[in-house]
């Protein structure tokens, strides 16, 4: 703009108001021309989506908005009622949902898997299988149905193995406590590790607590349901100590025993600055339960053992063999 046309342009004399009344000319401060481009002013042209009118300005067209408008669902329920509240996905009341569940899974359709695909995962060596089973069914024949006596026992009594985790003691030192509660019943068991003088004590009667509790909730033992006939029962153990059982379904620990585990690195700060790197051992305890059922039986098998056996003679009447001179000369 040139300093020349400025004086004529503040000379021009404002337009006249309604009123009539003449006004003085306004002032305007001297800024820069600035150009501001906005999408209405933008040179490039715009196409018209519908006809244009002489009142209306025709809108820009936006098609990113119009995108995301079409793929957006429309919520009519807005302002109607509100949504009912329902049951986390993964919860354990949702009882409708798993049993809807299991309906689905019952109903889809098993031809689709391809057996050739899983017969790597679910039969790795078909022959060794066939094998396998071809000697159990001869055994099964050559046995006749009949079941050795560990099977039986295995389906008549009840026993519990529960292993703890490792803990910061020795061998020498657990294997003691291990040995103070094998054939102990799990009361006695406790009692004796309550007041026990020793540190590692506490850890073994907090897993025989364990170990009890799981054997009742799995095995179901202990729980004194089951009426013998003949009361309480007075039995012999193997040590030849005279035990009174009151009740065959008591719990009692049968074996005891403890595993070595690592040996874990632990830091003994000494004076002028020096460490000493202790090997702390770690070791574990196993404890097998049983019912007194099963030492009852124990005590009545070597009963009728010793009932069997012959009586002993100083000089039993022999055949003699190879009779013969002595010395042969």
């Amino acid at each position: 703009m040139n300093l020349q046309r400025i004086p004529r342009r503040l000379a021009v004399p404002a337009a006249p108001k309604a009123s009539g009344c003449a006004t003085a000319p306004r002032m305007l401060p001297f800024r820069p021309l600035n150009q501001h481009r906005n999408l209405s002013s933008s040179p490039v042209k715009q196409k018209q989506v519908g006809p244009p009118s002489g009142k209306d300005e025709v809108k820009p067209r936006n098609p990113l908005l119009e995108a995301y408008l079409k793929k957006k669902p429309t919520d009519n329920t807005a302002f109607g009622m509100p949504k009912r509240g329902d049951l986390a996905k993964g919860s354990v009341f949702d009882t409708d949902a798993a049993a809807q569940a299991d309906s689905q899974l019952d109903k889809t359709d098993q031809k689709d898997r391809n057996a050739r695909a899983m017969a790597m995962a679910l039969d790795p060596d078909p022959e060794g299988r066939q094998l396998w089973e071809r000697k159990m069914v001869m055994r099964e024949i050559r046995r006749r149905g009949r079941l050795t006596k560990v099977q039986i026992l295995k389906r008549t009594e009840r026993e519990s193995l529960s292993k703890s985790p490792f803990f910061k003691t020795s061998l020498k030192k657990l294997g003691a406590l291990a040995r103070q509660i094998a054939g102990k019943t799990v009361d006695e068991a406790l009692v004796q590790m309550r007041f026990s003088k020793k540190k590692a004590a506490q850890h073994v009667r907090a897993h025989l607590e364990y170990a009890r509790d799981v054997a009742m909730v799995r095995r179901g033992m202990g729980l004194g349901q089951k009426e013998e006939e003949g009361g309480p029962a007075e039995i012999q153990l193997k040590d030849g100590k005279r035990h009174k059982v009151p009740d065959k379904t008591k719990i009692y620990v049968d074996q005891a025993w403890v595993g070595r585990g690592e040996y874990v690195p632990e830091l003994e700060f000494r004076a002028r600055g020096r460490v000493n790197v202790l090997m702390k051992p770690y070791t574990s305890i196993s404890v097998l339960l049983k019912e007194e059922a099963t030492r009852v039986r124990q005590s009545e098998e070597r009963k009728e053992k010793e009932d069997k056996r012959k009586p002993w003679l100083q000089l039993p009447d022999r055949n003699v063999s190879a009779q013969h001179q002595y010395p042969l000369w």
